[in-house]
């Protein structure tokens, strides 16, 4: 073999979608090969041009357009294109231009098809249609992972046991014992319907006996309404098994009732969902509720970390992921209030602490600081009472702090007099953010406007997210002053033989996957939500209302959806390598530590992310109707 054909074969090596190909086979197309030469700005195929070639670029950088001239994708060195016009009826579907001077090897269409047809690896690796390696890559993923697959009502074992509210404590105990159940599901029951057909008003299981009728010493003919929980937390039939665990998670319950069509299906436990997610998280969550001291928390924080890559061995999705950790976040808040209101009282006006960003989100990783906020009765008196929620947010935010949720560098916490207010005070706030957008007010609104209230009067939250949404969906300036703001962070696309770098301080010459990536996405997710009067907080759930809502082009919101899970799940991998190796994990990554794979999809996703970008730009222009 030449020379010449040695080197080529040692290029292919290195470049998906040749890395499973055999020498042999690399040597045959090594020898079929020919190479082209092509200055900047040459047109390298012309749309419906015949094609006989696949082109793989070996050196530079071309662009991709579509047939209306708008840009489809960047390839440079390793990169290839021309097979989606081979497959079908070997027309140029897509033009190119070399975006620099590029060296290209051109393989015959009949090798390009003997590949293709003969390995499945190299196959599955070319793009055959728009954004199917990324899909692919995306798809994957989830199809590996259980729990993204499999639906609640798998695991319904049996009908639920019912009882009717008029029945005694003493009679549920009994029906518990008779049907070996560890709870009941109580029904409102008439003459005219069967008790099947009848209206869910609670549950009670042997906690709730032991707890509220045993130990308080009730007579056992107490209505089984005394005992029981009302406010039900329960699932939906076909939501996911990675949903219910999340339930559990989030309202620290054992017993999650399953409803279809209105009606009572059955109710799974905790045990029922163990062989689906490791014990890990739902136990550090009980943990930290069963922690009587700061100190007790603090020794979480190895247990919190170990459960994040538990579930990243496990392959769960970004979601999930971050979904497990807001709710260990959420959960270290809640017993640090718990336990500032034993240390300094109950409180003298009602209040609601507030979780803001990435926790709000439920896209919260193991990298992260603390943003937090309350609100504060409308009686409140600052001579009074500040004293009292001054205390109350110092401790939380240094026991936060010492379970390993740092400090906010923007002081965007509780203990910030700014953000400890009476509610009215938050409804001007916001009024004034949307009504008057000053780039001050656009920091605050890309802060603020993710919250959720974790502990107290948690309906003032709901009463700031209407707010939010009815004023900001009617605003065309602030919607077009919000998109300018998410434009600020860009990805890093200058490349075309490598990525653009970071040059600041220990972090130089790495992409921090953060700032680059999910939080440009998050960024120019909310602007649409707000647009279309989402209610949702988390970003994949906001991107499922703006594909409904039709403001998209085509195709485009899967698009982002993929971008955003594969971008975030390296930004968690590699933080899961980092704690394996037992460095400080980050959220910077150095292009040499990233695999040929994910290098390959990144492209792909950040190229989505940069056309998301320019198209938010387009859509939110000041006086434009959206």
């Amino acid at each position: 073999m030449q020379s010449e054909h040695i080197e080529i074969v040692d290029f292919l090596r290195q470049h998906q979608p040749f890395t499973g190909l055999s020498d042999e086979v690399l040597q045959q197309v090594a020898v079929q090969i020919s190479i082209t030469y092509f200055k900047a700005g040459q047109q390298i195929l012309e749309f419906g041009a015949e094609i006989n070639d696949w082109y793989v670029i070996r050196s530079g950088a071309v662009e991709v357009f579509r047939r209306n001239g708008e840009l489809y994708n960047r390839l440079s060195e390793g990169g290839f294109f021309a097979e989606f016009g081979l497959l079908r009826n070997k027309r140029v579907r897509f033009p190119v231009y070399a975006l620099e001077d590029t060296l290209v090897y051109m393989i015959p269409e009949p090798l390009f098809t003997e590949l293709f047809d003969n390995n499945e690896e190299f196959a599955d690796q070319v793009e055959v249609e728009d954004r199917t390696r990324l899909r692919q890559a995306v798809a994957r993923r989830e199809d590996a992972n259980e729990l993204m697959t499999a639906r609640i009502e798998t695991l319904v074992s049996r009908e639920p046991v019912l009882l009717p509210a008029s029945a005694t404590a003493r009679e549920a105990a009994i029906r518990m014992t008779e049907e070996g159940v560890s709870s009941l599901l109580v029904v409102t029951t008439s003459d005219d319907q069967p008790m099947a057909a009848s209206r869910l008003v609670g549950i009670v299981t042997d906690r709730d006996i032991r707890d509220r009728l045993v130990t308080p010493g009730l007579p056992f003919d107490t209505p089984v309404t005394d005992i029981m929980t009302a406010e039900l937390t329960k699932v939906e039939h076909n939501q996911f098994v990675f949903e219910a665990i999340l339930l559990m998670l989030r309202y620290n319950v054992h017993h999650l009732p399953v409803i279809k069509q209105g009606l009572p299906l059955g109710v799974i436990a905790l045990a029922d969902v163990i062989r689906y997610e490791s014990q890990n998280s739902l136990f550090v969550v009980r943990s930290i509720f069963n922690a009587q001291t700061v100190e007790e928390l603090t020794a979480l924080a190895s247990d919190v970390r170990a459960c994040f890559s538990r579930l990243v061995a496990e392959d769960a999705n970004s979601r999930m992921i971050g979904g497990s950790m807001a709710v260990i976040g959420r959960s270290f808040k809640q017993r640090l209030l718990e336990m500032a209101e034993e240390k300094f009282g109950p409180p003298p006006v009602p209040y609601c602490f507030l979780a803001l960003g990435s926790m709000a989100r439920e896209e919260q990783l193991i990298v992260t600081d603390q943003d937090n906020a309350l609100i504060l009765d409308n009686r409140f008196d600052p001579q009074l009472h500040d004293e009292y929620f001054s205390n109350l947010a110092t401790f939380v935010c240094d026991g936060l702090a010492a379970c390993g949720y740092t400090y906010c560098k923007g002081k965007v916490m509780a203990t910030n007099r700014q953000w400890r207010q009476p509610l009215k005070v938050w409804e001007q706030y916001f009024s004034e953010w949307i009504e008057r957008p000053s780039p001050e007010f656009l920091l605050n609104s890309a802060i603020f406007f993710d919250l959720e209230g974790v502990w107290g009067e948690t309906q003032w939250s709901d009463m700031l997210n209407d707010l939010i949404r009815r004023k900001a969906r009617s605003n065309s300036r602030f919607l077009a002053c919000m998109a300018r703001a998410a434009l600020m962070r860009t990805p890093p696309l200058g490349f075309f033989k490598g990525f653009v770098m970071e040059t600041d301080g220990k972090h130089t010459n790495s992409i921090n996957m953060k700032r680059r990536g999910t939080a440009p996405l998050a960024d120019l997710i909310r602007v649409h939500a707000l647009a279309v009067g989402s209610a949702a907080h988390n970003s994949f759930e906001r991107l499922e209302d703006i594909i409904e809502a039709g403001i998209l082009p085509p195709g485009n919101g899967p698009d982002l959806r993929d971008a955003l899970e594969l971008i975030a799940m390296v930004r968690i991998r590699h933080q899961a390598l980092d704690l394996q190796s037992g460095t400080e994990p980050d959220n910077n990554i150095e292009p040499e530590n990233l695999s040929d794979f994910e290098r390959k999809n990144l492209k792909d996703a950040f190229q989505i992310l940069s056309n998301a970008q320019k198209f938010l730009k387009f859509r939110y222009q000041p006086g434009r109707a959206v």
